[in-house]
């Protein structure tokens, strides 16, 4: 299983393709041209590993949250992604397609956001690179997402603000592919999950592997043995597919993706009740009506409100190799605030679904168990969320 991804050729199982518009073929086969060329290049993947450690500060941290794990469960670790520069693990990714577009002779890039930090990455990157940048970001996303539309516009980014369908992750997409069509021969486009047509799914997931191969390696140094059950959130699923692919071969590491099911558990869970379906250019999971239109998606977790999901785990899924839960946006927020006051240290809402089933999981697990977590990112962007949240409440 280890390089399955690696050798799928954009195809797992009935999952993925390049379902894109015909105009852009010729720059996505570019694109595959070019992650071959890295793939084999010593000297670019030299360069994002120096980038990855002095740009971005890797390794992060492994961290034992032993005020957050139950009394006499499982106790519960987390890989510290919120603390790579940037503040989540989207930084991870961006590095990786900034080489990929340079080498591609890219003059601007474009991305897509929804809780902001795959777009601050973007503009990270675009200064470093001195490549200008532009985001697509939901208008909803925007409102809610203030402070990170904010330090965007501080790296030099225009954030364009998206006003059609739910205004939400799935339409910043919408705009971003639009208007990729109308200017692939100077831009590329930076795109932020581990989905979208080939070759992005592998692609994006081979930048994000780098959080579970130190996690690994971090956990069997600190504790000497492995995980029960690794878990990270999955909304398109890059952070997860990240820390999963270096458990894929320890068949007693249990690997758990956590769904939004938004208000009410009958809501989201794109692979819990979804149906097979396309978009933004490859067959997964989605979320659609009886006559197979897609769905507006819900979670008041903006990084998560999308209404489909990687391939990747859909195929994960179909196999049984790692299961798929949801949990509500109450669970989320109670877990956002006792993890915030147990530990010091406060998590996004994403990573929030995470913890909130690991808590649940470790309740009813032996103490000598572990558990791991990806803590994808850090919640000041979702302070304006919670409070709201607690006013209402």
């Amino acid at each position: 299983m280890t390089n399955f991804i690696e050798n799928s050729g954009g195809h797992f199982g009935e999952f993925g393709g390049c379902f894109a518009p015909e105009l852009l073929q010729p720059v996505l086969r570019k694109v595959t041209q070019t992650f071959e060329k890295f793939k084999t290049s010593t000297t670019l993947q030299s360069e994002f590993n120096e980038l990855l450690r002095n740009f971005a500060g890797r390794p992060t941290p492994i961290y034992h949250a032993k005020n957050y794990s139950p009394k006499n469960g499982a106790q519960i670790w987390v890989k510290r992604e919120d603390l790579l520069h940037g503040g989540a693990h989207k930084t991870n990714n961006v590095i990786g397609q900034a080489l990929i577009a340079r080498e591609m002779g890219a003059k601007y890039l474009i991305a897509e956001t929804g809780a902001g930090q795959h777009g601050i990455a973007t503009a990270m990157a675009g200064a470093h690179f001195n490549l200008p940048v532009k985001v697509f970001m939901g208008a909803k996303d925007v409102a809610r997402q203030q402070v990170n539309v904010e330090r965007m516009r501080l790296l030099g980014a225009e954030v364009i603000s998206v006003d059609t369908g739910s205004s939400s992750l799935k339409d910043a997409i919408n705009e971003a592919m639009r208007y990729w069509i109308s200017h692939a021969e100077d831009t590329y486009y930076m795109f932020g999950t581990a989905a979208g047509p080939h070759p992005f799914p592998e692609l994006v997931a081979r930048f994000q592997r780098v959080i579970g191969d130190e996690a690994r390696a971090q956990i069997l140094e600190q504790t000497g043995k492995l995980p029960a059950q690794v878990l990270a959130c999955v909304g398109g699923g890059s952070n997860a597919i990240g820390i999963f692919q270096a458990f894929l071969e320890d068949k007693e590491t249990k690997l758990v993706g956590v769904e939004p099911a938004g208000d009410n558990i009958k809501h989201g869970l794109t692979i819990g009740r979804g149906v097979t379906g396309c978009l933004h250019g490859s067959i997964s999971k989605v979320n659609c009506d009886e006559n197979g239109q897609i769905e507006e998606s819900h979670s008041i977790s903006a990084g998560l409100d999308y209404p489909g999901v990687s391939p990747i785990h859909a195929y994960l899924d179909q196999l049984g190799d790692a299961q798929y839960v949801g949990i509500t946006d109450d669970e989320a927020m109670e877990a956002l605030l006792k993890f915030s006051r147990c530990e010091g240290i406060i998590p996004a809402l994403e990573s929030s679904h995470a913890l909130a089933e690991a808590f649940k999981r470790a309740d009813k697990m032996n103490a000598d168990e572990i558990l791991m977590v990806n803590l994808s990112g850090r919640g000041d962007k979702d302070l304006h969320t919670v409070f709201e949240y607690l006013e209402k409440s």
